[in-house]
C-alpha cells in the first residue's frame, strides 16, 4: 500500500495516522524551531514558533494532525521573521543575558535565536521584577528566565506525579507558581532527579552544584546547532515512546 504522505516547503514525507505535522517532520529529518514541544508530552502550541502554513492556513506544527494532501510551508522568509520577532521578543520580557548566565552554550532559547539569525532583541526590554527561589537543597528557581513553556509543569504532573509547577494570572500578568502554601520550593516533593528539574528549556530550573561543568567551546549548542540536537533527541524520544 501507497504510504500516506504530506509535502513540506516542495518535498513529500511519509506520515502514519495520529502523527502531527511536527512528529512526520521529525521522522523525516526536517527541522521545525519549538521550544514548548517535547515528544514526551501532549503537544501544547504554547511559543508559536513552530508555526507553519498548511493549505494557506497558519497553524502549529507540533498540534496538527498530518493529513493526506497537505501542502506544507515551513522554511520561508515570512515564517522564519516571524520566529525571530517571537524570539525576540521572549528575549526582552524576561532577563535573559547570556554571558552571565550558566545556561550559555546549553540553552535552547539562546540556541534558537542562532538558528533565526537573531543579531539583537530589537524591542525595549521589560527588565521586570522576579524572584529567585534557592530554598531548596538540591534545585534552583530562577523566574527572570522563565519562558512559561509549561514543560516542568506537565513533566511534574504527567511524568514524576507531584504537580510541584503550575501557571497563575493571565496574558502580560502569568507566571509561573509553585504548588505550596510558602510559595518556595523548599516545601514541595520536588528531587534534583525529577523529571521537572532537567526539562527546562532556558535557565530557569537549575540542579545545584551542576553549573560549569563544562567549558565555553564544549557545551552542547558549541558543538552542533538545535537543529541538529532537537533531531537527535527528539527522535531518540519517540522511538524510546514507541518502542
Amino acid at each position: 500500500m501507497k504510504p500516506k504522505t504530506i509535502n513540506i516547503d516542495g518535498q513529500d514525507i511519509p506520515f502514519t495516522p495520529g502523527q502531527t505535522i511536527m512528529e512526520a517532520a521529525t521522522a523525516a529529518d526536517i527541522y521545525i524551531p519549538h521550544l514548548c514541544h517535547n515528544p514526551d508530552f501532549k503537544p501544547h502550541g504554547s511559543c508559536k514558533l513552530c508555526t507553519v502554513q498548511v493549505n494557506g492556513r497558519s497553524c502549529s506544527a507540533c498540534t496538527m494532525p498530518a493529513a493526506e494532501g497537505q501542502q506544507i510551508l515551513s522554511n520561508t522568509r515570512e515564517l522564519n521573521d516571524a520566529r525571530r520577532s517571537l524570539t525576540q521578543m521572549l528575549f526582552v520580557e524576561g532577563n535573559h543575558f547570556c554571558p552571565g548566565c550558566e545556561k550559555s552554550g546549553d540553552c535552547q532559547l539562546q540556541a534558537v535565536g542562532y538558528y533565526v539569525g537573531m543579531l539583537g532583541t530589537h524591542f525595549p526590554h521589560f527588565f521586570p521584577s522576579r524572584n529567585v527561589d534557592a530554598s531548596h537543597p538540591d534545585v534552583m528557581l530562577d523566574l527572570d528566565r522563565c519562558i512559561l513553556c509549561e514543560l516542568c509543569v506537565r513533566a511534574s504532573r504527567d511524568v514524576d506525579g507531584k504537580q510541584v509547577f503550575g501557571i497563575a494570572g493571565r496574558g502580560m500578568q502569568s507566571h509561573l507558581v509553585v504548588n505550596a502554601d510558602s510559595g518556595r520550593l523548599a516545601d514541595t516533593a520536588i528531587a534534583a532527579t525529577d523529571k521537572a528539574a532537567h526539562v527546562c528549556p532556558v535557565g530557569a530550573i537549575l540542579v545545584k552544584r551542576t553549573a560549569w561543568r563544562h567549558p565555553i567551546g564544549e557545551r552542547l549548542y558549541d558543538r552542533e546547532s538545535i537543529a541538529e540536537v532537537a533531531l537527535e533527541q527528539d527522535q531518540a524520544e519517540a522511538g524510546g515512546r514507541h518502542g
